[in-house]
């Protein structure tokens, strides 16, 4: 049951399904928001599985080959954290028709699609709790819950304190998973989806379900079902616990979303920098490590460019760095036409249809980085070598290597223009060969295994043998 090969090979775009695209009106919420207005936390405003069914023609030009959806499942909120019944869909999303009719579109793609597995907590329209809220201490499903008093109240204002709440709220009663009969229930949900066609889960908050054995077992029934399912934890913190055989194939990689984000404003060393991205590499078995989800955004962050103050160059060098570091990177949804957004519900906000409201040149760079990174064995499956690492001049400069496949990437993190030589007598470049910026037209000869490069302030190349 190891990790499923494709995963290195794939870049995944994030999808909040409310937000991406409306496909199909009918389905709209009677009193939704406008598409183009500012999200709140309560709001629907009308995105679908059909609408993302009628882009798959963005998706495939951008270059991305993975899909992952957050919540699906029937729910009352836009985010659907709160799920009512985790075998139906929500029908303002669509019908299990029009998702089997995305995934069969996706599969004859050759794109894969993961599903936001949310087992911790559930709504309060739960079939178990909803029975616990009519019938009190005589429930049949008390052990389902955590339950701590009665009357169990959970619609009153304030904190749950009759039941616990992930983080304490009523809308979020949080499953007993030490229950076999709600081990069960979750383990017949991540099996029924993974028979229907879904490539993997991505876990939400699996740590508070701090259960190995929950795990294991949850493991082993879905790579039964299908021993190329991707699992994907979403630890915040890299804990290495939860990466191997008994948890998950991958994290998603926030410690190095926090270190990019750092390095772009300036806040961390470069060579704390390089340092650290080495460590988190080696922190885990390799082929795990080549499963970390990469990103720079999410649902649950502000989004990236908002981050960065809206700096162009800076984003061209986050994604320059995403698309060549180990792993599988992943673009949120927008972030790639430079939405902008604060934190939740701001960074939730739907997608923006009108090209001329685009950032055109950061849409084309990533563009351009997804198509060099499915071209390149190097960047995709390749060792990660730093070569330089100058805090005074700002110069960063590493490898990506297989076999005989070898691409450098050079980055100037700085306010100036630098001019310096690279050895790069690593690389096993031959004397006399010419290396090419993929990203421009400009070149380079090996000279004593060594290049001079020039490069204005916050800019980057990515270097391949001609």
């Amino acid at each position: 049951m190891s990790v499923p090969t494709w995963v290195q090979d794939s870049v995944f775009y994030q999808i909040f399904p409310d937000r991406f695209a409306n496909g199909k009106s009918e389905n709209d919420p009677k009193a939704g928001l406008a598409w183009s207005a500012k999200p709140t936390i309560y709001g629907f405003q009308g995105g679908d599985l059909r609408g993302i069914i009628q882009r798959m023609y963005y998706l495939l030009d951008l270059g991305v080959n993975a899909i992952y959806l957050n919540p699906i499942f029937l729910s009352p909120s836009n985010h659907r954290y709160n799920a009512i019944d985790y075998f139906q869909l929500d029908p303002k999303l669509g019908t299990k028709a029009d998702f089997l009719t995305l995934l069969d579109v996706a599969h004859r793609n050759e794109m894969k699609i993961i599903l936001d597995g949310v087992f911790n907590h559930c709504g309060r329209g739960f079939f178990a709790f909803n029975d616990i809220l009519e019938n009190q201490a005589e429930s049949p499903y008390l052990d389902w819950f955590h339950i701590r008093k009665f009357p169990v109240d959970a619609y009153s204002p304030g904190d749950a304190t009759t039941f616990e709440g992930w983080w304490k709220y009523k809308s979020l009663p949080k499953f007993n998973t030490a229950n076999p009969d709600v081990q069960k229930y979750i383990l017949n949900v991540a099996r029924y989806w993974i028979e229907h066609g879904i490539d993997g889960w991505r876990l939400d908050v699996p740590n508070e379900i701090d259960d190995d054995l929950f795990w294991y077992t949850f493991r082993q029934v879905v790579k039964n079902a299908n021993p190329d399912a991707y699992l994907l934890g979403e630890i915040w913190d890299g804990d290495k616990r939860w990466v191997g055989h008994e948890h998950f194939d991958g994290l998603m990689n926030y410690p190095v979303r926090t270190l990019v984000l750092d390095l772009l404003t300036q806040k961390t060393s470069l060579t704390k920098f390089a340092r650290e991205t080495l460590k988190w590499l080696t922190r885990y078995p390799r082929e795990n490590a080549y499963a970390m989800y990469g990103l720079l955004g999410s649902h649950d962050t502000e989004r990236f460019l908002t981050k960065i103050d809206g700096h162009l160059d800076k984003a061209k060098l986050g994604y320059l760095f995403l698309m060549t570091y180990p792993g599988a990177p992943a673009i949120y949804y927008g972030d790639e036409i430079g939405m902008l957004g604060a934190g939740d519900p701001d960074c939730r906000g739907t997608f923006q249809w009108d090209e001329s409201q685009w950032n055109i040149p950061l849409r084309n760079w990533i563009k351009k980085l997804i198509r060099l990174r499915k071209d390149k064995v190097a960047l995709r499956r390749g060792d990660y070598q730093i070569l330089k690492c100058d805090d005074k001049s700002g110069a960063l400069v590493y490898m990506r290597r297989e076999d005989s496949d070898c691409s450098l990437i050079v980055m100037n993190i700085s306010d100036e223009t630098l001019n310096f030589e690279i050895d790069i007598s690593a690389a096993g470049i031959s004397n006399k060969s010419v290396l090419r910026n993929m990203l421009a037209l400009d070149e380079y000869e090996v000279v004593d295994q060594k290049i001079t490069i020039k490069l204005p302030h916050w800019s980057g190349v990515l270097l391949f043998p001609k």
